[in-house]
């Protein structure tokens, strides 16, 4: 979880903010103009992530469940739910898209995702995986990838008996 600022820590910080806006803001030219609207852009955003925060505890929902609250979160390592767990539920939130297929994940090693993906109408189809991957990286943006794979397929047993084509030797009477 990241560190959290105390009142004065937080003080600093907003009285760093509003000068470093003031010396932009007197700076002429283009690149100080972008650097402007980037952070009125970024405001906007927080602020509506702090509307739908609002909303959905007065609605008795969970915040983390929007996907904006839900990166930015992600962001700042706050998120309450842990990566396995949100890519599981993003996973049982595609069932009936699968069309009878199911994608069933298989762990996280760094930042990749491991999501096998089974039967179905499309379920082994390149446009089922990119479902798949979009999904599962719409709720855990720090994941760089998801790497989807057909089911490991278990080695048939074969008898010997049909491997010799009925040469085995036969046992004593």
């Amino acid at each position: 979880m990241a560190e959290r600022l105390d009142a004065p820590a937080v003080a600093d910080r907003l009285t760093r903010l509003e000068g470093l806006l003031g010396e932009l803001e007197s700076i002429p030219g283009a690149t100080a103009a972008k650097a402007l609207d980037a952070v009125t852009l970024l405001t906007e955003v927080y602020g509506e992530a702090l509307a739908r925060i609002l909303e959905r505890a007065a609605e008795g929902g969970e915040p983390a469940d929007d996907e904006l609250v839900g990166h930015l979160l992600v962001l700042h390592e706050l998120h309450p739910e842990p990566l396995e767990r949100r890519v599981e539920r993003a996973l049982e939130r595609l069932g009936p898209l699968l069309r009878g297929g199911e994608a069933r994940f298989d762990g996280v090693e760094g930042a990749v995702a491991r999501v096998v993906l089974s039967g179905g109408g499309c379920g082994g189809s390149g446009r089922a995986a990119d479902v798949v991957r979009d999904a599962v990286l719409a709720i855990a943006p720090e994941l760089t990838e998801v790497r989807v794979s057909p089911p490991r397929r278990k080695p048939a047993f074969i008898p010997v008996e049909s491997l010799l084509g009925g040469m085995a030797p036969k046992a004593a009477p």
